[in-house]
């Protein structure tokens, strides 16, 4: 499943329809619209945009995005504990601190494994894996870590067709990406060319 990030036009309906299953919606603190029945969804942070722009993670607002979706009437497919970019320690700490609010809404944790962490450092067998960190450790951790965790993980930040195609033939279960629905740079087109596929691969 490809989740689009934030982007709830007609175009992201349309594909929820032509090809369910395989679009979703990933909602970030501040991007709370919908959810739709006809599209599943799961939680982000805000961890990453914080860090990518040098300012601080906001607590409360994160708060407000998991109770937003517990009052929403539809349960996300999981949600991302907070976590810390490419720290391994902060984020195993900030799980501890964080997971509890996450299960106490009854929704399914999301671990975001980073830069220095290893298959030990999954902290149960329930949660989804949710493969963050830098780009460099990502693009190398998605084939081992989907061997390892079967059915289990994400990768975030897919927005080229590269990466896409390394996620599916690895076995994630999903993706995330921001730039899908940029036309100037081909990301729409790639994205089609893997909805029919993986479309008529389920259908084979």
């Amino acid at each position: 499943m490809v989740m689009v990030s934030n982007q709830t036009g007609i175009e992201a309906g349309y594909l929820a329809a032509m090809y369910p299953g395989l679009i979703g919606h990933i909602y970030s603190p501040g991007g709370e619209r919908g959810p739709w029945p006809f599209m599943p969804y799961a939680l982000d942070n805000g961890a990453w945009p914080a860090h990518a722009h040098a300012r601080p993670w906001s607590e409360p607002e994160w708060r407000w995005l998991v109770q937003w979706a517990a009052m929403s009437g539809q349960r996300p497919l999981w949600a991302i504990v907070p976590d810390v970019v490419g720290d391994r320690e902060a984020t195993l700490a900030s799980w501890s601190k964080h997971v509890d609010t996450v299960r106490g809404y009854g929704f399914r944790p999301a671990f975001a494994a980073q830069d220095g962490m290893d298959f030990e450092d999954v902290p149960d067998d329930e949660c989804v894996v949710f493969l963050g960190g830098s780009s460099k450790w990502k693009i190398a951790a998605i084939e081992p870590w989907c061997r390892r965790f079967p059915g289990r993980v994400h990768v975030g930040r897919v927005n080229t067709w590269d990466r896409l195609w390394r996620s599916y033939q690895a076995g994630a279960i999903s993706c995330d990406g921001t730039g899908w629905f940029h036309k100037k740079f081909g990301q729409r087109n790639e994205l089609m060319r893997y909805l029919r596929h993986a479309k008529e691969a389920a259908a084979a």
